[in-house]
């Protein structure tokens, strides 16, 4: 039910092939960093070198492929949105696992501790 006034609206962005190529050797760049820095032993800046990479990649993949970069504001709010989202589930995760008080030798379950507790509570 579309007229001509709506698809006079509505305008495609050609992106010419020559940017796609290049988004392309950027990737495979991106690929070899990736492989190459994970031979490289650089401590705990390992997983944090290997992420930058990785978040730069994706970037490229959303802003060009997905044709982002090119898209209306609407598009850009809900991609924000999720990386927003992305990022509380993040901190969720980390506040969860960096919180724990990790046991080398745990000690075996005993329910009579569970039990002293509720009764505490109860009685």
């Amino acid at each position: 039910m579309s007229g001509p006034a709506q698809q006079a609206e509505h305008k495609e962005h050609v992106v010419p092939i020559s940017v796609y190529v290049g988004v392309f050797l950027a990737l495979m760049v991106g690929t070899a960093l990736t492989t190459g820095v994970a031979y490289i032993d650089l401590g705990r800046w390992n997983t944090v070198v290997a992420l930058a990479i990785a978040v730069a990649k994706m970037l490229l993949v959303v802003l060009f492929f997905m044709h982002v970069k090119y898209n209306p504001g609407l598009t850009r709010i809900v991609i924000a949105g999720a990386f927003f989202w992305l990022g509380i589930m993040i901190c969720f995760s980390l506040t969860d696992e960096l919180t724990r008080g990790w046991e080398y030798n745990p000690q075996p379950w005993n329910p009579g501790i569970i039990l002293q507790y509720v009764f505490h509570l109860l009685f």
